[in-house]
């Protein structure tokens, strides 16, 4: 754990302020659910993630989108790729996901693009420079709320995702998200 130097007190209702410049660093925004952590004397904070929360199902989805698919699978939730399967799966495994994956989860709607027909290939991490040629983007929708994403992803020059392709990343979206309504 890394000390931040920041020291707060708690109030009577028990409430403390976490500081803007932290919330910020781990885009934590009004309303996100926190999960707490104790260990002996120490508290932790952690931004809760429905989808991490289902491990093993979730891993062996990703593996068995690959499979069938035979493209790079990933799954993420809000904040980081938390799934890859596929060649190319470490360039991806734990980053952070891009600001434009964000907006397309905050849109709840889903993007195809292929480079071959002159679409804009966006990003899935921030901080990864992969060629990517193709690729299938469906955000994971329950109760409303987004929890992440499913997407499939060819490095294949002169690649087009098929209809195939995009009916199973829908149904693997739809299927992550039935868990939890």
């Amino acid at each position: 754990m890394k000390a931040t130097g920041i020291v707060r007190r708690i109030d009577e209702l028990g409430r403390v302020v976490i500081p803007k410049e932290i919330r910020r660093t781990l885009r934590i925004k009004d309303g996100d659910p926190l999960e707490i952590f104790t260990d002996r004397d120490e508290l932790m904070l952690k931004k809760y993630s429905p989808i991490a929360t289902l491990e093993k199902f979730s891993e062996g989805t990703t593996k068995s989108l690959n499979d069938l698919s035979g493209y790079l699978a990933v799954i993420c939730d809000t904040d980081e790729v938390l799934y890859a399967a596929g060649d190319g799966r470490k360039e991806f495994a734990k980053k952070r996901v891009s600001d434009e994956l964000c907006r397309i989860m905050k849109d709840r709607r889903s993007y195809i693009a292929n480079l071959a027909e002159g679409g804009d290939i966006v990003p899935l991490t921030a901080d990864t420079e992969v060629d990517v040629t193709a690729q299938i983007i469906v955000p994971i929708v329950a109760g409303g709320d987004c929890l992440g994403a499913v997407s499939l992803v060819s490095l294949e020059e002169g690649a087009k995702m098929e209809n195939g392709a995009i009916k199973l990343c829908r149904l693997t979206a739809d299927i992550l998200a039935n868990q939890f309504e």
